[in-house]
């Protein structure tokens, strides 16, 4: 491979500084806006956009951003169920006064705190005759109308790679706090084929149990085995389902596809990312695989002994995990 073939350029796009991420020999870009929720709006391979981003640029997706590309969802992904969630024990309220924390149409608080949040930083945008990255980070412990929502001081480190024909996101996120951090972040990353119509995509599933939800999309806590067809038919019916249990690869990883005609999406599962939401809304071009490292409100699941598989970050320690992205 040419020491050129990947390159990593700043640039300011529509007048919004932004990092773009090259293969040359792939076709394949990748870019990122740090300002505007450090999100990866455009991953084009072969001149496609493959993923779903309905704006006719970054600069009227700044002005007015809703959920397309890949978004980050923290410190929480999903819903809570109520204005108040547990941690060690410990019971937090929040505060809707400070107009940070979103809600459903049940008016369950939902996907975190930072939304399209301006406080990332980019600190590396670089490239080698191996790939090409760029970094960005928010430290969480320096705002205070963050830490009132969720009081753990913390520094997120986001890690955007171009490798080999295939995306990775990694996450790192280190606890400065004394007590254990609870772990529940997540992604909603939007795709789209193009070769046929969205009811002609075909979905795999890899994950052995699908978790039974209420009427407000909260956990009861129950799970059955995955009933759907391998591959199943978007054309059924709506997607907003969790899946856990997981089914790993030999290294590891847990791949979710989207299959149209000739093209494919594989978004690969990191070992840490243990839940997995597909949503796909009928009559909406589009279809969502989250990689969630824990189940919706796991929070408050987990205090009442109904969820098992929260994960924590020790004071002074490091969670990472990754996933990836492929066409084809």
């Amino acid at each position: 491979m040419s020491p050129d073939n990947y390159t990593a350029r700043q640039l300011a796009v529509d007048g919004i500084e932004t990092v773009q991420l090259a293969d040359a020999a792939r076709k394949t870009e990748l870019e990122i806006a740090p300002g505007v929720g450090n999100m990866a709006y455009k991953w084009n391979v072969g001149g496609r956009n493959y993923l779903y981003f309905p704006y006719p640029g970054v600069a009227a997706f700044a002005a007015r951003p809703r959920l397309c590309g890949v978004p980050f969802l923290g410190p929480w992904a999903n819903r809570l169920d109520g204005d108040a969630y547990w941690a060690n024990g410990k019971r937090y309220l929040l505060n809707p006064n400070l107009g940070n924390v979103g809600h459903d149409g049940n008016q369950k608080p939902i996907h975190g705190v930072l939304g399209f949040s301006k406080a990332w930083k980019l600190v590396e945008a670089k490239a080698d005759g191996t790939g090409a990255w760029s970094a960005s980070r928010l430290e969480f412990w320096r705002h205070p109308e963050m830490m009132a929502q969720f009081p753990f001081p913390h520094t997120l480190t986001m890690t955007h790679r171009l490798r080999d024909g295939t995306v990775e996101v990694e996450t790192a996120i280190e606890n400065h706090g004394t007590d254990p951090m609870p772990i529940a972040i997540g992604y909603h990353p939007y795709f789209q084929l193009h070769d046929v119509h969205r009811d002609e995509w075909h979905v795999h599933f890899a994950a052995r149990d699908h978790m039974v939800l209420n009427a407000q999309l909260i956990p009861t806590g129950e799970r059955k085995p995955v009933e759907f067809a391998d591959p199943h038919a978007l054309s059924v019916g709506p997607l907003d389902d969790v899946f856990g249990n997981l089914i790993r690869d030999p290294d590891g990883r847990a791949r979710f596809k989207v299959e149209g005609g000739r093209e494919r999406i594989t978004v690969a599962y990191g070992p840490k990312y243990t839940v997995a939401v597909v949503y796909a809304p009928r009559g909406q071009d589009f279809i969502c695989f989250e990689p969630m490292a824990a189940i919706t409100d796991a929070f408050n699941l987990d205090h009442d002994g109904v969820y098992k598989e929260l994960q924590s970050v020790a004071p002074g320690a490091t969670w990472k995990e990754s996933f990836w992205l492929s066409v084809g």
